[in-house]
């Protein structure tokens, strides 16, 4: 039997897009066990993808934190006996226990992130062929260490069963059509403005077939959703209300998720609803797009300064940083990208 160590420590997207591997990985191997280690926050993620998958999860924040916080992690996992190890993060945490495993005996084996083919593409703005797809480069490390395994998950709720009554505090019954967006990201250049979201969840509103979700976190976020849920009518802010396998489980109910280039729509994506995302200083060509998405619903405008950078965290290189990769998106597009969907998923 092998005992293979999976780390992927952040972002919470990136940590999302790795549920699909590790679950078709595990079933591939019934016999070997698979230990991911990642963030506490994000453990619920793993804990119910099959009887040899475990979480290791990290307090990277207190514990877990600088050199005293690596001791603490290798005094924990070098008894546990592994043989494998998966560095599907490769940072400098995960660099410094892949080289101790490595120098114990252990086979390692670390992601090509193609840094050097996302650095060319920001350069040279050459979106065609897409980059590898991250799930992709998950799925190579396993394949390097060898754990090939063709991709069998579907959706998250396929071996777990989905209870609506631990909705009950939140929402009735299902009736019409439930919405959810997800307004925010970690960076401005992968924001919609909010004025522009506002408007179209005004517009939504108006229809009373629709109930509206919004998703975000932390206390400046809530301040902008409590506020529309009040304007507004159906409206509802779900910010501190769900665990996150209860916001998995909500997310599942809905019929359409509206999000940025952020975790939201890689949670949808586990649970197979379509997501309408919008697309700013970043690019799907990059290699992050939601699993198994429809790329027709990637809302997003030719410029020749798009994209501008992998993750969004650079600031707008435009004279005046107007942001027009988001500002010129028309509030009427993404309406109607919303009703297309919704249209489809009646037919």
């Amino acid at each position: 039997m092998s005992k293979v160590l999976v780390i992927r420590i952040s972002s919470f997207g990136d940590v999302a897009m790795l549920v699909p591997v590790i679950y078709s990985v595990a079933a591939k191997y019934p016999q070997d066990r698979f230990s991911v280690m990642t963030r506490k926050a994000f453990a619920p993620l793993f804990e119910n993808l099959g009887f040899n998958v475990n979480v290791i999860p990290l307090d990277i924040k207190k514990r877990h934190r600088g050199i005293r916080g690596y001791f603490k992690v290798m005094k924990r996992i070098l008894p546990m006996r592994f043989t494998h190890v998966a560095d599907e993060h490769d940072v400098l945490r995960s660099k410094a226990i892949r080289f101790t495993m490595r120098i114990t005996g252990h086979k390692v084996a670390k992601i090509n992130k193609g840094r050097g083919e996302k650095k060319l593409m920001i350069e040279h703005k050459q979106l065609s062929p897409s980059l590898k797809h991250t799930i992709q480069r998950y799925q190579e490390v396993f394949d390097r260490l060898g754990f090939p395994a063709p991709m069998t998950f579907n959706n998250y709720f396929d071996f777990l069963q989905r209870d609506f009554s631990l909705l009950r505090s939140i929402t009735n019954e299902k009736k019409g059509k439930w919405v959810g967006i997800a307004p925010f990201s970690k960076h401005r250049g992968k924001i919609y403005p909010l004025e522009k979201m506002e408007k179209v969840i005004e517009i939504l509103s108006r229809d009373g077939d629709i109930s509206i979700f919004l998703f975000g976190s932390g206390k400046e976020e809530q301040e902008v959703l409590s506020l529309w849920a009040k304007k507004y009518p159906k409206t509802i802010d779900l910010t501190g209300k769900l665990n996150l396998q209860n916001e998995l489980l909500l997310i599942s109910y809905l019929d359409i998720m509206l999000s940025m280039d952020s975790a939201n729509m890689h949670l949808a994506s586990l649970v197979q609803v379509p997501v309408v995302s919008i697309w700013g200083a970043t690019h799907p060509a990059l290699g992050f797009y939601g699993f198994n998405q429809n790329i027709e619903n990637a809302i997003q405008i030719n410029l020749d300064c798009r994209p501008c950078s992998v993750y969004g965290e650079i600031p707008c290189l435009r004279k005046g940083e107007d942001y027009a990769c988001m500002e010129r998106i028309k509030e009427d597009i993404v309406v109607n990208h919303i009703h297309r969907v919704l249209t489809q998923r009646e037919s």
